[in-house]
Parts: structure tokens; C-alpha cells; sequence
């Protein structure tokens, strides 16, 4: 299992692509996290914007469709997307990722 994380600027933005992960079986949870604080540069410029993350819940094999996703529906135009392996996974949670992805 995998966490990919990514950010957008809006909340609405942020549930309309967790809904079509989610609904495409290319995610089996993505939470929203309330709005917080980037600092960050982009083209010569520090920003300074607020953002939600989101928290998405894959398997490792569905990476690739998952980026494709994110890649084709996000608004900004370098979003961040980022894969982190999960070092632990409790069985009980495992099984129901696996069972929602379709795996």
C-alpha cells in the first residue's frame, strides 16, 4: 500500500478528485485536510497560499493511473504528487484497501 499526497487551492477542487479516484477504484479512501499554509517558490517567486492536502489510499500497483489522474483533471499545472510507501499496514485495513481497489 501506497499514500499518494497532492494539494489544491480550493476544497471543492480537492472533493470532486477524490470522488472520481474513489468512484474509478484508483483509490480506496482520500481524505481532504482543512486548509493550511504553502510556502513555497514558483517562477523566481516565494508564494505564500493557502492549500488542502490530500491523503490518497492505493495500492503501489495503481500508481501509475493515479498520477494519470491527477495529471489529466488537476488545475494547477506542476501539481504535486507525491508516493509514500506505508512502512505498516494493519491487516484488518489491508484487506479492505485490497477489497475496494478491486485487487
Amino acid at each position: 500500500m501506497i499514500v499518494v499526497m497532492t494539494t489544491v487551492s480550493r476544497e471543492e477542487e480537492g472533493v470532486s478528485l477524490a470522488r472520481g479516484l474513489v468512484e474509478g477504484r484508483l483509490a480506496a479512501c482520500v481524505q481532504v485536510l482543512p486548509r493550511m499554509r504553502s510556502i513555497y517558490r514558483w517562477k523566481g517567486e516565494v508564494q505564500d497560499d493557502g492549500e488542502h492536502l490530500l491523503l490518497i489510499k492505493t495500492a503501489a500497483e495503481k500508481f501509475a493511473a493515479v498520477e494519470e489522474y491527477l495529471k489529466a483533471n488537476h488545475s494547477y499545472d506542476e501539481p504535486e504528487i507525491v508516493a509514500l510507501p506505508a512502512s505498516y499496514v494493519s491487516d484488518g485495513y489491508l484487506k479492505w484497501v485490497t477489497e475496494s481497489l478491486s485487487l
